[in-house]
């Protein structure tokens, strides 16, 4: 059917007339929506793969569409430690420290901390041994691959538990000459189980070194 003339009497207003009128873009950015998951992927993946422009581009993306600081700082928190982890652990301080100074300052200063934490994250090394190590215990704890906590590891502060025996041979790691107590810490069934296996990335490459004397030590090298 042909438009009325009152139809065409009414003025439209489209998003090109508003962006106009603001002198700014408009950014298709649904906090709800497939933009929000996939600016936040990128952003994600971003800061994982290194790059570190393509990393501050969608955080400008994030802060223009209104996304909520918080929100992001979380997401700076949670990468810091999944992919970057012991390769460099001041990461995580780094990216706590941004998530406080956004609570406490807010925005639109807050920007300039999640944009110090992002650059940060995205630049250094990268691991995730230690969100490997946690997720494969638990598979094997969830699978129940776990057994009794070997005695002379049970507390032994109440009364009674010398007579069950907990306690009972236990090394004090302090009293060694290395530091390290050569003696049983996993339950029997998993005896020999590794679950953490540090990368040669940034400050895990030293974390490497110290972890092979060690299981060397323990009986487990």
């Amino acid at each position: 059917a042909a438009a009325s003339d009152d139809d065409e009497a009414t003025p439209r207003v489209t998003a090109e007339h508003v962006a106009a009128a603001v002198d700014r873009a408009l950014l298709r950015y649904d906090r709800q929506g497939d933009e929000h998951y996939d600016v936040i992927s990128a952003f994600i993946k971003s800061i994982r793969g290194s790059d570190v422009d393509a990393a501050i581009h969608y955080l400008a993306r994030m802060i223009e569409a209104g996304e909520d600081p918080r929100f992001i700082a979380r997401r700076l928190v949670i990468s810091a430690a999944e992919d970057i982890g012991l390769a460099d652990p001041h990461a995580l301080q780094i990216a706590v420290a941004a998530a406080d100074a956004v609570a406490f300052i807010g925005m639109p200063e807050g920007r300039i901390p999640l944009a110090e934490a992002t650059a940060y994250l995205a630049t250094t090394a990268k691991s995730n041994a230690a969100y490997l190590a946690i997720d494969a215990a638990i598979a094997d704890v969830r699978a129940g691959s776990f057994g009794a906590v070997p005695p002379h590891l049970r507390d032994a502060h109440y009364a009674g538990a010398k007579r069950l025996g907990h306690g009972k041979g236990y090394v004090y790691p302090h009293d060694t000459d290395l530091g390290v107590a050569a003696q049983q810490y996993l339950p029997d069934p998993l005896v020999g189980r590794r679950y953490y296996t540090p990368t040669a990335h940034g400050q895990e490459r030293d974390v490497q070194a110290r972890l092979e004397r060690i299981r060397r030590i323990l009986g487990d090298g």
